[in-house]
């Protein structure tokens, strides 16, 4: 299984049959180098989004309709996407479970907020959520945007994921502190990989406190497509 770090809460996730692009936002990045776009993208099988908001779905349906791949979300954002933009996609609920070229995607809560910007305003995009991801002996848990929540505990004795890629920034999402607080009450992970930060100057650029509140746990601070081997 190997996974990429596209910046922010961008990956490129190898597993199974798949190649996943999860919340791609490459374009206007001001961390991800625009010449390895197509490195990003090659092989991509599908894509895979939390939420609506611009920083996770901007490439989204640009890279779709390149490649001609599939686009896996909440349903009434893909359901609009496939009626308006001629693009495929795969619109499921909370609690419901995909298989993506072998890899068993099940969407669950998050604690957030979901739009895309309208010419009056935003615009209603679905709830926003998380993802469990079950491949390869693993299960790995995708936080999207979301704070601390009770839910935490329940998805994690159901699921026991032993990877977390957990929103750390702060500011829109848990801090560091808070994220290692979910992590080391709720779940028993292996590795965590810490995303959604050093984007802007607002959001934290360290990952140091995040790996002190949880000995004993690897903490992989990624680097912009730099492969991690899980």
């Amino acid at each position: 299984m190997k996974l990429n770090w596209l910046g922010h809460s961008g990956f490129r996730l190898e597993i199974e049959n798949a190649v996943i692009l999860i919340d791609p936002w490459m374009t206007g990045n001001p961390v991800f180098p625009e010449d390895r776009r197509q490195e990003a993208i090659s092989g991509a099988t599908h894509i895979l989004l939390t939420h609506g908001h611009g920083d996770h779905v901007a490439d989204a349906l640009p890279i779709a309709k390149e490649l001609n791949i599939p686009i896996a979300g909440i349903y009434d954002l893909i359901n609009h996407w496939t009626t308006h933009e001629n693009v495929e996609g795969i619109g499921f609920n909370k609690g419901g479970t995909i298989d993506l070229g072998g890899a068993q995607v099940t969407m669950v809560n998050a604690c957030h907020s979901s739009s895309m910007d309208g010419a009056d305003g935003p615009i209603y995009a679905g709830h926003e959520s998380g993802y469990m991801i079950a491949g390869e002996g693993h299960v790995i848990y995708v936080s999207g945007d979301t704070d601390i929540m009770a839910d935490m505990e329940w998805m994690a004795e159901y699921h026991q994921p032993d990877i977390g890629i957990l929103c750390a920034g702060g500011h829109f999402t848990m801090d560091m502190k808070r994220a290692a607080f979910a992590a080391k009450k709720y779940f028993d992970f292996k590795t965590v990989i810490p995303c959604h930060y050093k984007t802007f100057p607002l959001l934290e650029q360290s990952a140091e406190a995040l790996a002190s509140g949880l000995p004993g746990v690897t903490v992989i601070e990624p680097e912009i497509l730099k492969v991690i081997e899980l």
